[in-house]
């Protein structure tokens, strides 16, 4: 247990964003989300709290200014991600949080679980969930297949050029979630503007890229065979999640091992009781502007930034200026 002195050290911590050009990136990271990428041509992803080695974020307010985030864990440990968080991922910190702006189609891809991620890479999987910010008109997304398909077919249509056939795709607007687990094949559309809670880990396996080419001409690479094992080939009754929209109450939308996310839509305070939780608290802000009150400190959350709450911060008050919407996440 570190000393109450340390413990007050911690407060609501902001991140510097993490900026990513993609070959299918666009403009709404700036025109909408007023993050400025430059010198970057287009902007694919921002990270906005990331462990990923190589891409570790550094606090961006306050007194831990400058410090990265694996240097907080290793300093705070429990105290920064919970206990119990701390004990099951040690320093590594086990959520990635990003935007995403899909000016073009994202390529169909699958992500492997924990069990074949480890045996290959000695990596975690990759689960993930989205929430759609922005969507351009007849913008849609893919998720999992529309009917049960056995290996066979899938690799017949990917060779025949018919694998879009068999996948289920939506039209999706502003407000849809969708979870996507390890083994679900998916992509983003053109138009879409996302927010992404995921496990940390950077491994996807390409299956088609639409035959497009970079600026060099040439294609980027698939992972045909490494896809095979990790894809679920099953078909499943719904794949939108379904979440009510209940105001100044914390809704819970999505819950699976690796986090736990909750819908809240204030136009009054809120107050959240964060101890039940063993862990560090992410709000994502999704429109409007907050104050987030916690432990006699107070940090403004607007749209399109993230704010992680300490775990050691067993209460926090959130005070929209008139109305706001967060995602809450956290590790159950």
């Amino acid at each position: 247990m570190l000393s109450s002195e340390i413990m007050t050290d911690l407060y609501p911590l902001k991140f510097k964003t993490i900026f990513k050009d993609k070959i299918w990136g666009g403009m709404k990271i700036k025109t909408l989300l007023a993050k400025d990428f430059s010198p970057l041509p287009n902007c694919g992803e921002t990270w906005e709290i990331s462990g990923v080695e190589g891409n570790i974020s550094e606090v961006a307010t306050g007194a831990l200014a400058g410090m990265g985030l694996k240097d907080l864990i290793n300093t705070y440990k429990g105290e920064l991600l919970g206990q119990r968080v701390y004990e099951a991922y040690g320093e590594e910190f086990p959520l990635l949080i990003k935007f995403i702006d899909a000016n073009d189609d994202l390529s169909v891809q699958v992500h492997p679980d924990d069990i074949l991620a480890g045996e290959r890479h000695r990596s975690k999987g990759k689960t993930e969930m989205w929430y759609v910010l922005q969507a351009d008109e007849g913008a849609s997304l893919v998720s999992g297949f529309n009917r049960e398909v056995t290996q066979q077919e899938y690799m017949e249509r990917l060779k025949n050029g018919s694998l879009m056939d068999i996948l289920n795709k939506e039209e999706a607007t502003e407000g849809d979630m969708y979870f996507i687990p390890a083994g679900r094949v998916h992509t983003i559309g053109k138009g879409l503007l996302i927010a992404e809670i995921q496990q940390t880990s950077d491994l996807t396996y390409r299956i088609y890229d639409f035959d497009r080419k970079d600026a060099e001409g040439k294609t980027r690479e698939l992972h045909i065979e490494e896809a095979l094992e990790a894809i679920d080939y099953k078909a499943y009754p719904e794949y939108k999640t379904n979440y009510r929209k209940v105001k100044n109450e914390a809704v819970r939308a999505v819950s699976c091992a690796y986090f736990t996310t909750q819908y809240l839509e204030m136009d009054q305070c809120v107050v959240r009781d964060l101890r039940k939780n063993d862990s560090f608290v992410i709000y994502i802000g999704l429109e409007g502007r907050t104050q987030v009150k916690s432990a006699g400190k107070k940090e403004i959350i607007n749209a399109s930034e993230c704010l992680l709450v300490p775990a050691c911060l067993a209460e926090v008050e959130l005070v929209p200026e008139k109305n706001s919407r967060l995602l809450e996440t956290y590790i159950p």
